[in-house]
């Protein structure tokens, strides 16, 4: 059980049998009445947003959370297979399940999976990804020192803006957090 006092950004929490992480937090001390806590949650399994109110001292539970790694192995239709590192066992996620992550998400890349009552609910991304420019307009031969960028798809189907001087095959480091190009990768 968690207190009202170990509340912090990015906790998982349960409420009425449900995973929820809290997003904003703050603690209200008001002149009359009770102190309490004024949250802004996450479904984990919806990804909706809720606000909830809870007095001082309020007790919440602690999800059955588990993680596990995980190797994404291909798409089929509308469907994600990922095999467990350990076990080999193998799932199938949806499109809605992977949520944004499926925009960087290369073939066998290692994620972890988040776990609820034994059901995926979730894909955490490594922070940085190399993916293959798929399509882009021909480099500038020299032009390094612009600032001046070209739209580029990557073998995922994201589209990015990246440098002018990288060409078609060329490998990029991106953050997976911002969707943005970080550097070119030497092979």
């Amino acid at each position: 059980m968690y207190d009202t006092s170990d509340f912090k950004k990015g906790l998982k929490i349960e409420i009425e049998g449900k995973p929820f992480e809290i997003v904003e937090f703050l603690h209200v001390k008001p002149g009359k009445g009770g102190a309490f806590v004024r949250t802004k949650l996450k479904n984990m399994l919806t990804g909706r947003l809720v606000d909830q109110t809870f007095r001082s001292g309020e007790k919440v539970g602690r999800p059955d959370l588990q993680e596990r790694q995980m190797q994404y192995l291909y798409k089929d239709g509308k469907n994600y297979c990922l095999m467990d590192n350990e076990t080999y066992d193998q799932i199938f996620l949806s499109e809605e399940q992977i949520g944004e992550n499926r925009l960087f998400l290369p073939e066998n890349i290692t994620v972890h999976v988040l776990f609820f009552n034994d059901n995926p609910i979730g894909v955490e991304l490594p922070i940085f990804v190399q993916l293959s420019i798929a399509q882009t307009e021909p480099g500038v031969k020299g032009d390094t020192a612009s600032k001046t960028t070209k739209p580029a798809t990557l073998e995922t189907g994201v589209v990015i803006p990246v440098p002018i001087f990288l060409n078609l095959g060329d490998r990029v480091k991106v953050d997976t957090r911002t969707g943005t190009y970080v550097e070119r990768v030497r092979a």
